[in-house]
């Protein structure tokens, strides 16, 4: 596995090679897209199917937890190079996590480069670092505000980040100690792609609780969140009020053509 979260300068060097144009550089297909939204959900106007991704944006204070549209908003020619948007761009950030990546694009990367991502499994297993009762990427101390020891929030999400991390996005790879593995921000900084298909029941099928290997769901359209890619790990934007994705066991999804700005990934071989 490798040790840290690919980076805007190893991902510049695919892009130079390949010409790749990731999913955010392309406008929506509605026809696929309709496939992974409730029946019924009318056809935005075409003025909004346009090439972008999502973008964290701070509330001005506080705002319903369960609703994460108050801190996410779709911006028009968000992708890699711009993560923020039009104004934004990587200067001083070659070192970071690359972001706005879907899983699609996350795939192409790793076969360029003769890799593959890892499975949900294989994450979990590493992030413990060879604690099988690990909480955490580093134990189980749980983060405070005199010991930060991944990239996550601090202060009141989504309005006021403290910072006590210095960072109030994403973080250079190896700034923060690597688990007993050597590697580095298994919890925090950016949610990372993973191989599997996401269905929050899949492990509940190992009817003796003990399975070798598993590789996720193989059938994308029966499973709880349909077409939808699993993320590990927790980023910048976790904080324990609504969520702690930074736990080893914790999981989310998206769709397997969606970017953030709290998303990337990494590879194994």
């Amino acid at each position: 596995m490798d040790a840290h979260e690919v980076t805007n300068a190893e991902f510049a060097a695919f892009i130079n090679a390949t010409g790749y144009s990731i999913t955010a550089e392309r406008k929506p297909d509605w026809e696929f897209l309709q496939q992974q939204l409730p029946a019924g959900t009318p056809k935005p106007h075409d003025s909004l199917l346009t090439a972008g991704s999502l973008v964290f944006t701070p509330s001005k204070n506080s705002v319903p937890l369960n609703d994460a549209s108050q801190w996410w908003r779709f911006v028009k020619d968000a992708n890699w190079k711009q993560p923020e948007g039009p104004l934004s761009n990587l200067n001083g950030k070659e070192n970071h996590p690359v972001v706005q990546v879907s899983w699609e694009d996350a795939m192409a990367y790793c076969k360029w480069a003769g890799k593959r991502l890892p499975t949900e499994a294989e994450w979990e297993w590493a992030a413990k670092g060879g604690n099988s009762n690990a909480m955490y990427s580093w134990g189980n101390a749980a983060p405070g505000n005199d010991w930060m020891p991944a990239n996550i929030w601090q202060g009141n999400f989504p309005y006021n980040n403290t910072m006590q991390d210095n960072y109030f996005t994403t973080a250079p790879v190896k700034t923060f100690a690597p688990n007993s593995f050597g590697l580095y921000d298994m919890s925090g900084n950016v949610w990372e792609w993973c191989a599997d298909w996401m269905d929050a029941n899949y492990y509940k099928t190992f009817t003796n609780g003990v399975t070798a290997n598993p590789t996720g769901p193989s059938d994308a359209a029966i499973t709880t969140h349909p077409y939808q890619k699993v993320l590990k790990g927790g980023s910048f934007l976790c904080h324990y009020s609504y969520c702690t994705g930074y736990r080893t066991s914790r999981r989310s999804s998206s769709g397997w053509d969606s970017g953030s700005n709290h998303a990337g990934f990494r590879c194994v071989k």
